[in-house]
């Protein structure tokens, strides 16, 4: 079990899926992903969706059992190449959970690819700490829902 003062315990989470094909798909999807449709084509709420840019704290919203949950994050890392292009964001105080999310799409040849990438670890406060096993499954349902977003 973690304590106060030890590193947290961050579970790694990888996974990819085509989401279409060629110069058009391309076009789309960078866009899509700097505007955040992963994450509102999903079910959550982006406050004052702007394209990801470094720096940005936008408050993500998603309603649960009749409740508003409240994930602040700080974006980290945009990346825009002619073949690679997406975001990485932390987690701030306040957050379900503790740790780091990206969603990239990069070509593979014809192919358009998005990967969603992420490091997580309960949250270090409570009500979301004791909460992180039922956490861990709402995790798990919205990034199947990630991997659908854009196709």
């Amino acid at each position: 079990m973690w304590r106060p003062g030890q590193t947290r315990p961050f579970r790694r989470f990888e996974a990819s899926t085509v989401v279409g094909h060629g110069d058009a798909s391309w076009e789309r999807v960078s866009q899509e992903v700097l505007d955040w449709k992963v994450k509102t084509r999903s079910g959550f709420a982006v406050d004052g969706a702007r394209p990801a840019s470094p720096g940005a704290e936008p408050m993500i919203t998603v309603r649960f059992a009749g409740r508003v949950i409240r994930e602040p994050v700080r974006v980290e890392t945009v990346v825009e190449t002619a073949s690679r292009v997406g975001f990485s964001y932390r987690t701030l105080p306040g957050h379900p959970v503790s740790g780091e999310e990206a969603f990239i799409a990069h070509r593979d040849g014809d192919a358009v690819v998005l990967t969603i990438r992420s490091l997580t670890a309960a949250a270090p406060t409570q009500p979301w700490r004791a909460l992180h096993p039922l956490l861990r499954i709402a995790q798990a349902i919205a990034r199947r829902r990630y991997l659908r977003a854009l196709r």
